[in-house]
């Protein structure tokens, strides 16, 4: 089995993603190797796709805990 482990990111593609997060109201996560992406809309799926790409890099996308 292999470990997932935070991807690091540089000033610029940390920005992208702070960017995406706002823009999703939820947290994404850098990871690496690929993992299995929380249940968005297919709409948010191709626009996480599309930084991934940009990004290089696999995201998770998850909500932020309440309470």
């Amino acid at each position: 089995m292999t470990q997932v482990k935070y991807s690091p990111l540089d000033a610029e593609r940390l920005a992208k993603l702070k960017s995406f997060e706002k823009e999703l109201g939820s947290w994404v996560l850098a990871v690496e190797p690929a993992a299995e992406l929380a249940n968005l809309s297919d709409e948010q799926v191709d626009r996480l796709r599309t930084l991934e790409e940009e990004l290089g890099v696999i995201l998770l996308a998850y909500s932020p805990a309440t309470g």
